[in-house]
């Protein structure tokens, strides 16, 4: 059970290939924090050109791009090229789509498409991604050092250039929410520490190898601190007055995407973007309530299981203000969480035949964004580079992280929820680059979603708690298809939203207060988990009834991720011809 790939396809074209290489290494030029976060060597000393001209330029170069490509015949492909193309075609289409909107140029698919106009808000910015690059990037030579360095000579030019987008932003008509960017100021505070080396932005030369001669690391910390107090905290005191003086007071009150330019046009462009099918928002409302009514009925035969008898809410606050559940060191909870890994991870040969190589680790989200941030999340690893991926739970609030719902979360994050998934699909070198990395929303988190279903077939979820856990992140997912369409297609305030959620889920209040805030802040992102891991039970439903008695789950996991993340008609189209391979193999 090794990773997937063996190596360049033979039939691939040379043309086509040799079109996507420069294209990869162009585009990882253009955004260098993506080269890093990939594991891309020769960029980590450079933030990518958010100046009218930068901006210009990644314009330009999407526009050349796409032209070059359509001057390729994908006639002429073979089979895995064809399905690259398309693939490739479709990320550039539809980040020239997204122009008109002010989303970002990048055609890889990522988890959210970014706004030119509104770079800023409690989930996104430079507050988040400057310390978490500086965090990835690799320190183990001389070169690294002075790769950090050089970036951190010009973060201040970087925070600077972000403060010229949201007043461009402005006066074009863009806004965000007030309420997705209250919680900016404070985490700016947080990385502006008394001690420099204390800032999570320079926290990582903490990480410097002994093979640095000490001289050097002695001057390059020096040279940091300096560099942190004649220009980087400066450069983030302004950010942070500005947003406190001048942009919160003109952020719009509204909540829906609704109210920017195209708003409407908008949220359907990212709700297609998401979910990839062509469900309307409409649409996804419906199928919400109902996967609301199926699992109620799910959760209400868990709870008379434990001996309650009584209506669900009762038993949702019960479990929400159980002291049997909590935990009161957050140093408890993440080994808690390293502990459920251990016993998933020597189970997963059950379920699949290829397993990916790159290991993973749990931690606590970092501080300075703890209070603004879920209750977990993962971060992809880098195999050329060495990085493992990571898990990282939330300990703000002991109160509001709950055992009983531990080992969803770990199934859903690790493995074999996204560790297993995105780490395979980097470790296939038969595919061109840009499919290692393409996260295609819908197939990610929807595997994620799934994957938190195989619990009990991994020898989890035997307490009946745990169990419900579960059932309330799937519930929860529901809740999503009805939360997000209703704030941001049929005039729903927050607190109906809230309301709503409360009413159908355990969950605690800071946990709904922090989801919701998160709909609002990236429309149409949440759609994605539901919607995509009902088409992944629907695939699995279709394989067990075809082949009856010679369904193999280990192979039906395997065809399902052996081609990275993929849109989901194209998955389904992939499930079906391997069907149709073994059904014309038995006759």
């Amino acid at each position: 059970m090794h990773g997937a790939g063996s190596g360049v396809d033979p039939t691939s074209s040379p043309t086509f290939r040799s079109y996507l290489s420069a294209d990869w290494a162009q585009w990882m030029s253009e955004y260098p924090e993506t080269a890093t976060v990939f594991g891309v060597p020769g960029h980590n000393d450079r933030w990518t050109d958010e100046s009218p001209e930068g901006w210009a330029a990644r314009d330009r170069h999407l526009a050349s791009s796409l032209s070059r490509l359509r001057a390729i015949d994908p006639e002429s492909l073979s089979s895995p090229d064809r399905l690259s193309y398309d693939l490739y075609r479709d990320g550039l289409e539809s980040a020239v789509a997204g122009l008109a909107f002010g989303d970002d140029p990048l055609p890889f698919r990522s988890v959210v498409p970014r706004n030119r106009w509104i770079p800023l808000n409690q989930l996104e910015g430079v507050q988040i991604f400057a310390p978490e690059i500086l965090d990835l990037q690799p320190l183990e030579t001389a070169s690294d050092l002075a790769a950090y360095l050089a970036r951190l000579d010009s973060l201040g030019t970087c925070i600077d250039q972000q403060v010229a987008l949201l007043k461009a932003g402005l006066a074009k008509g863009y806004s965000p929410p007030r309420i997705a960017v209250r919680g900016a100021p404070d985490q700016i505070g947080g990385l502006l520490t008394a001690d420099p080396t204390e800032s999570p932005l320079l926290r990582p030369l903490a990480k410097l190898s002994d093979g640095i001669p000490p001289g050097e690391r002695s001057a390059g910390l020096e040279r940091a601190r300096s560099t942190f107090a004649e220009s980087i905290a400066p450069a983030f005191v302004r950010l942070r007055e500005y947003l406190e003086r001048e942009y919160l007071p003109a952020c719009r009150e509204s909540i829906s995407a609704a109210s920017l330019p195209d708003g409407d046009v908008a949220y359907r462009f990212r709700v297609r973007w998401q979910t990839t099918t062509d469900l309307t928002p409409e649409a996804i409302h419906a199928v919400g309530l109902a996967e609301i009514a199926r699992i109620r009925a799910e959760m209400e035969a868990v709870a008379k299981s434990t001996g309650f008898e009584g209506p669900l809410t009762e038993f949702n606050e019960r479990l929400k203000h159980d002291p049997r559940f909590c935990f009161s060191r957050a140093e408890e909870l993440i080994d808690a969480y390293r502990a459920i890994a251990k016993r998933i991870d020597p189970a997963l040969p059950r379920l699949f035949g290829v397993l990916p190589r790159l290991p993973y680790g749990v931690l606590p989200v970092p501080d300075f964004r703890a209070r603004s941030s879920p209750a977990a999340y993962y971060q992809p690893g880098a195999p050329t580079a060495g990085r493992p991926g990571y898990f990282f739970a939330n300990t703000y609030d002991l109160t509001a992280r709950p055992r009983w719902e531990m080992e969803a979360l770990a199934l859903h994050e690790s493995v074999p929820g996204h560790h297993l998934q995105i780490a395979l699909g980097q470790e296939d070198p038969s595919v061109p680059e840009f499919r290692r990395f393409a996260q295609y929303n819908a197939f990610v988190e929807g595997w994620g979603l799934y994957a938190e279903s195989l619990g009990e077939e991994l020898g989890m979820y035997a307490d009946p708690y745990s169990k419900f856990g579960q059932l309330t992140f799937e519930m929860w997912r529901s809740i999503r298809l009805v939360v997000d369409t209703g704030m941001h297609a049929l005039g729903w305030s927050r607190e109906r939203a809230i309301e709503f959620f409360r009413r159908h889920t355990g969950k605690s209040d800071l946990d709904i207060g922090v989801e919701v805030d998160r709909y609002i802040v990236w429309p149409g992102q949440a759609l994605a988990y539901k919607i995509g891991q009902l088409k992944i039970r629907e695939l699995r439903t279709l394989a067990e009834t075809t082949l009856g008695e010679r369904f193999d789950v280990r192979a039906f996991h395997d065809r399902l991720l052996g081609a990275g993340a993929l849109p989901l008609d194209l998955l389904e189209r992939r499930v079906r011809e391997w069907l149709g391979a073994a059904s014309s193999a038995r006759s």
